[in-house]
């Protein structure tokens, strides 16, 4: 196979014998994909999972290396450069560069992305995670620092992008919900190594220069891993029925691709699978090139008030606030470690990582709706606590020590990993790529806009009020997932679009 593999090399679409001749013929294929054929093996379908994975592992590690960053790269004594002396306001940008780079990335992914594919976005974000990283760490003035946040980010907002995708497309369906719950263990698991290498260099002189270059190896690996993967089987036959290449030759590609992607175990039922998969994408209409109208109609507007809705939720439910209040809460508690808000970072970070480590291991099991409706009830509750505990609790720490520890850990088993896993699967495929962009963008635009209202709004009504406006809108949330949210579980991405939307 000479030809780029995530392009198929005709223009011309062809009809084909067999099952996949079904297409345009009148006749009905079969709606439900035989999951008994999808075999697979495990340690092939790992690396599908990991490569991508990483884009999210150094999402993570910004969040997590950032806070010690900042405050080395203002030290007069441990900083290295001569312009240590920066305004809040350049702190600021310092802090929510990369965050605006991934709005940028967000808006470039809503363009690029069908045209790029997922493989080929995701060598891009590694291309730009490695030239940000870069470019932070080695920057001689303030203005190439923040450009290096936010090359980053763009790196961010693509990666987070096309990773969910890549991911959903292309893992087995009995272990689909695994797999990109994973991706948000990673994120944490980056946090938790970004807050452990801040800590390392936090005392050494120019510290924050290594807190950000470390990032560079990290997305070496990711491109190289990225170039090797096959690209997406279903974005090739979307690409080939839309009379972007030749349905036979595309159709030889994804086989190469499956079978790539499931190791030995597939056997001869990677064929079987991508007539399948062809057959039914003529069924459900993916014959057309997506319209920028289309997004706001039928199938795709229902899909991105799932989407939209569930990561806006995922955000203003005050995940980012509750955090900021960690190392006080657990200071008052009597915690010796919560005077170092580093190993505060830490201690949650990894109580963080379990709870997602329990999504991850009963997502498939029990379902979404289930782990939604059951973490943000506990979200409601740990809310209430909190609110409570700042206006009329205040010699209680235990009660905010219980709220926060209940706060971070529902989070972990529902909007955490949840709200990535339901818009990757949700979209039909065709308007995949451009849904999910919105709802990223909504994702990260709402992470931008609680961060920037956190304080003003906190100076002026109080902490307990506002935890408890936060309280209301997680009850709001809660209503939502119980009327609108459905649940995948088990289904393939075909019978999700059939069934669901």
């Amino acid at each position: 196979m000479a030809s780029d593999p995530e392009q198929p090399t005709h223009s011309s679409l062809a009809k084909e014998g067999g099952s996949s001749s079904e297409i345009g013929s009148g006749r009905e294929p079969l709606l439900t994909v035989a999951h008994d054929s999808e075999s697979y093996s495990v340690s092939a379908a790992i690396l599908p999972f990991l490569f991508p994975a990483l884009g999210g592992l150094l999402f993570g590690y910004d969040i997590g290396a950032t806070s010690s960053a900042t405050i080395s790269v203002k030290s007069p004594t441990l900083s290295g450069i001569s312009w240590y002396k920066l305004s809040s306001v350049e702190i600021g940008l310092l802090t929510s560069g990369s965050l605006y780079g991934a709005l940028i990335g967000s808006v470039l992914a809503f363009n690029v992305a069908d045209f790029l594919g997922r493989r080929r976005e995701l060598i891009v974000a590694a291309l730009l995670y490695l030239v940000g990283a870069l470019v932070t760490s080695l920057a001689p003035s303030f203005l190439v620092l923040v450009l290096g946040r936010l090359l980053f980010g763009i790196g961010i907002g693509l990666a987070m992008h096309a990773a969910p995708m890549y991911i959903a497309e292309t893992a087995p369906t009995p272990i689909r919900g695994q797999l990109i719950s994973l991706k948000e263990f990673f994120i944490v698991l980056g946090m938790v190594a970004g807050y452990g290498i801040g800590a390392l260099f936090v005392e050494t002189v120019a510290g924050w220069r290594y807190m950000f270059g470390v990032s560079s190896p990290v997305a070496i690996i990711m491109g190289i891993g990225m170039w090797w993967l096959p690209a997406s089987p279903r974005w090739l036959l979307l690409r080939a029925i839309q009379g972007k290449g030749d349905v036979q030759n595309s159709k030889e590609i994804a086989i190469h691709s499956l079978c790539q992607l499931r190791g030995k175990a597939i056997g001869d039922a990677a064929t079987h699978q991508v007539d399948e998969i062809l057959a039914e994408l003529s069924y459900i209409g993916e014959e057309k090139e997506a319209t920028f109208g289309e997004m706001f109609q039928g199938k795709c507007l229902k899909a991105l008030w799932i989407g939209a809705g569930l990561v806006l939720f995922q955000q203003i439910t005050g995940q980012p606030s509750v955090l900021y209040y960690a190392a006080s809460i657990l200071q008052s508690a009597g915690f010796s470690g919560a005077s170092d808000a580093t190993r505060v970072s830490i201690l949650l970070g990894f109580f963080k990582l379990i709870m997602t480590g329990v999504a991850v291991v009963i997502v498939d099991r029990l379902g979404r709706r289930p782990l939604l409706l059951g973490g943000v009830s506990g979200l409601v509750i740990s809310l209430f606590l909190l609110g409570s505990y700042y206006i009329f609790l205040d010699n209680a720490p235990a009660v905010a020590v219980v709220g926060l520890l209940l706060y971070v850990g529902s989070y972990q088993i529902s909007f955490g990993p949840i709200g990535w896993l339901m818009i990757a699967e949700i979209f039909p495929l065709r308007l995949r790529g451009r849904g999910l962009s919105i709802a990223v963008l909504v994702n990260f635009g709402a992470n931008a806009l609680v961060t920037f209202a956190f304080s003003p709004l906190k100076a002026l009504l109080g902490a307990g009020i506002l935890f408890y406006i936060f309280c209301v809108i997680a009850v709001a949330s809660l209503i939502f997932i119980y009327l609108v949210i459905p649940e995948t579980k088990g289904l393939t991405l075909e019978e999700i679009e059939a069934k669901c939307l």
